[in-house]
């Protein structure tokens, strides 16, 4: 492998803390584009059945999970 870091993602999880199925997250190059994705997207993750989510670096995970529900 070439790259010198490795690329970001989102594990998702479905609300018994399992993988989600659905299809799953892109890859991106930067902690910001993945997080930008998910902004864009996690209303259409929760209609899919996404609960939870991961943010990975590679096989590394950074953070999470983070519910995608509203906290009241």
């Amino acid at each position: 492998m070439t790259s010198t870091s490795a690329p970001w993602r989102w594990e998702l999880l479905d609300d018994m803390g399992g993988p989600a199925t659905t299809d799953p997250s892109p890859a991106f190059s930067t902690q910001s584009e993945a997080e930008s994705w998910l902004g864009e997207m996690w209303l259409e993750l929760l209609d899919d059945g996404v609960d939870a989510v991961t943010l990975l670096e590679g096989d590394t995970p950074v953070y999470g999970p983070m519910s995608l529900h509203k906290q009241h």
